[in-house]
Order: C-alpha cells, then structure tokens, then sequence
C-alpha cells in the first residue's frame, strides 16, 4: 500500500492543526456534494411526473409499460416508472436503491418543507433528511407535517435517537388508536430466545429477546452487578464476558420462579422469600396524562423515550412496585449549597434542567453523570446552580485534564473550546459548530 503525505509537516508549525483544517474542508466538500445530488434527484423527478408528462386522467398508459409510480407519502407526486432505472443505472445504483433515493428527495421535497430548506441552505446533511424521509414515508400528511414543525428548528443539532423519538410521537398523536392497538400488541410479542441450535466451535450461544421495560432494566440491573462482583472477586475478563458470566450465574442461582407475595412470607436466607431488586424507573407525567387526556404521554427518562399513561399504570401496579411523586421541580429557582458534596436537590435541577452530558454532541443521560464544578470550589467556584453542569466521566476528564474549556451562554447554553481552539455551542437544542473557517 503506498503511504501518500497529504500535507508536509515541516511546511506548518502547526501540521496538526493543519491536518483537522484540512479535514474540516474535506468533510464540507462531500457534504456539498451529496446536497447537490439530492437536488439534482429532485430536478429528474421534477421532469419525469406525472403533472409534467401531460393530464393524469387523460394520460394512457400502454398494456406493460411506463406508468405512474407513488414513491413518497400520501400527497407527494408521482413519477414515471420508467425514470427510475435510468436514474440508478447513471448513479451507479440497483434498481431499489435508486428508488429509495428518489422517493426520500420527493418525501422531503413535497411532505417535509421545512427540513428541504435547511438541506438546501446546507444546515442538514442529506443522510439525515434520508432518515427522516424514510420514517415519514408512512404517516399522514397532517403527520409529516408534525414533524416537520418541530424538527426544522433543530434538525441541525440533534442526532438520529432524537429523530426516532419524535418521528414515534408523531405517530402516536396523530393516530393514537393506531398506537394504543400497536402496545397492546406488542406485549404479546415479548420473547427471550436462547438458540442452543445454533452452537459455534467456540461453544458460545447467542441469546436474544424482547422484554417490558420494567423487566429489562431490572435484567440489565443485575447483570450489572453480577459482572461488578466478579470483578471484585479478582475475574479479569471485560466487562462484557462478565456480563455474560453474570447471566449464567443468575440462572443457575435461580433454578425456579420464586413469587410467594403477601405480608406473612417467609424472609431471611434460605426461605426462598422474593428478593426484589432496588431499580429506580424515573417518569415524568403530566396533570393532562393523569385526567387521561388523548394524546398525552409520559415520559421515561431512564431511556429518554415515552410510554402512554395506561402503560405507567401497569408499571405501577406490579406487586412490589414502591411508587414515590415528588414536586415539580422549579427550574428558574437559585439552589445554592455551602457543602462541599453536592446536595440531590441541586443535581436533581441539573438533570431535569440539561438531560444530558452538556459537551458537544454528547448524549449520555446525566443522571449517570459527574456534577461538575465550571470554577472549582477549591478556586472559589460557588456551590451554586449557575456553577454547576453534568459531565460524563470521559468529558468531565477531557475538561479536567485535556485542554477542553467552557463558558456559560445562559442557564442551557455553553460554549466549548477545543485546545485547537475549535468553538461549539452547545444549548438544550443540540450542538453548533461556531468555528470560523481558521480558527485562531
């Protein structure tokens, strides 16, 4: 393989900044051209429609030939049939690929308004607006249109999770029969398949299966601590061996289902009492889900997704379940602490306040994450809301030790600078790269 020098580095002092410049304008380029291409795909549907190729209702197709084809949703136009192999043959694609194409440019195009301005201006790259197109393709246009309005302002910023979230939550209020018959369904579809049939050389297995939310935290919960334990015990193995370890012991320490319930069962060891897991399922729910409001939903944070209220309901009435509300939090309020630790009143307004680790593009939930200190206490940094951020621990290090500096916007917006000194500002809307073409 021939080592190709893109850039000498004697020629800069700073070859390494010179090398992400570089990469930045690459990336820029590729981008432009995939936009250019996305708009040229629209210009040949354009050509090839049904409205341009003469009246839809007087227009005769002969027995076997072209006709009009709907590659898009409800409302978009259609295109001739016969456009579409010339179009994939040109691009170098198969014949269902290059319809895919074209039906995601006329999906957006025609159905998604106000995401087709932003690629483009060039503020959304083209597999983006794809991934949308292609969960779009089967609402309805009020549906599409949903999306559409809350997705244009921060279609930019957020990442594809973000996109599935909303894109679901369009479906469930636009159609909520739909998706209450969808739920009820779905419990019929939980599974937990072990293909013993299937034996590598290696003697491994896989294992695979569809769970409620409640039994899957809980599972994942106590392999989580199973795998701790191990490790504990001097086992070397990665974590995700241990996990699987964990699982086996997990089965053969609990060879039976145990469900005696009631005040009189037996407790202590050996009395093959239930013993319940400590699994905290936190859930915001409005005063509209609580009165059953259509269209309402709650919303888990633990996974960042929502669920119907009857859904929590359920949850709730599992034996066992200790269910604790706990006031609304004001997230305007001042918390301030003259401790040294944190207090839970003030990382609880952080995490209702941020959901996240506030770095660019980070989205680990931030309960699971450090409470950092902007100015450190030690330096004089105020025990106070407007000091504080949760930061994962592998940012909360870059910041400590890496060279990587922030400074407050607002109570949701900072900006990061990188030690090339790259500029991000990073809001509750997502990541924007603020770096000017060279950045100082």
């Amino acid at each position: 393989m021939t080592n190709t020098t893109l850039l000498d580095p004697a020629a800069s002092a700073d070859a390494p900044g010179e090398v992400l410049a570089a990469a930045r304008e690459r990336k820029a380029a590729a981008l432009e051209a995939e936009r250019d291409l996305f708009v040229l795909a629209i210009e040949w549907a354009a050509m090839h429609s049904v409205d341009s190729l003469g009246d839809a209702a007087t227009w005769e197709w002969a027995p076997g030939g072209d006709g009009p084809c709907l590659i898009a949703g409800p409302g978009a136009p259609k295109v001739s049939e016969f456009c579409i192999p010339e179009f994939a043959a040109a691009l170098g694609m198969t014949h269902d690929s290059g319809k895919a194409y074209l039906g995601d440019a006329i999906e957006v195009r025609y159905r998604l308004p106000g995401l087709w301005a932003l690629v483009v201006q060039g503020h959304v790259p083209v597999w983006k607006a794809r991934r949308v197109a292609q969960q779009t393709v089967t609402l309805s246009a009020q549906a599409a249109g949903f999306v559409d309005r809350h997705l244009a302002p921060v279609a930019a910023k957020i990442g594809p999770a973000q996109l599935d979230r909303l894109i679901e939550e369009a479906r469930v209020r636009f159609d909520p029969a739909d998706a209450e018959r969808r739920r009820v369904e779905a419990t019929e579809h939980r599974r937990m398949d072990v293909h013993t049939d299937q034996v590598g050389y290696d003697g491994t297995v896989a294992v695979d299966g569809c769970l409620d939310l409640v039994d899957a935290l809980d599972f994942d919960a106590a392999l989580r601590v199973g795998a701790q334990k191990l490790a504990d015990l001097g086992c070397t193995e990665s974590l995700d061996v241990r996990r699987s370890m964990a699982a086996g012991e997990l089965a053969r320490t609990q060879l039976a289902l145990d469900l005696t319930t009631g005040p009189a069962a037996p407790t202590g060891p050996g009395s093959g009492a239930r013993r319940w897991r400590d699994l905290n399922l936190y859930v915001h729910v409005s005063e509209a889900a609580l009165r059953g409001v259509t269209g309402e939903l709650a919303r888990v944070e633990n996974t960042r997704t929502f669920v119907s209220p009857d859904q929590v309901a359920s949850w709730c009435g599992l034996p066992g379940t200790r269910v604790v509300v706990r006031p609304v939090i004001d997230l305007t309020g001042h918390v301030h602490t003259d401790a040294v630790e944190v207090t839970d009143r003030l990382r609880d307004q952080g995490v209702v306040q941020h959901v996240t680790c506030v770095f660019p593009r980070c989205s680990r939930p931030a309960r699971r994450c450090d409470c950092d200190h902007m100015k450190p206490r030690n330096k004089g940094g105020p025990g106070c809301r407007c000091n504080t951020a949760p930061l994962c621990r592998r940012h909360h290090r870059l910041k400590t030790h890496g060279g990587w500096t922030y400074t407050v916007v607002d109570a949701t917006s900072f900006v990061w600078t990188s030690p090339y000194g790259y500029l991000y500002l990073r809001d509750h809307t997502g990541t924007t790269d603020l770096t000017p073409d060279r950045p100082a």
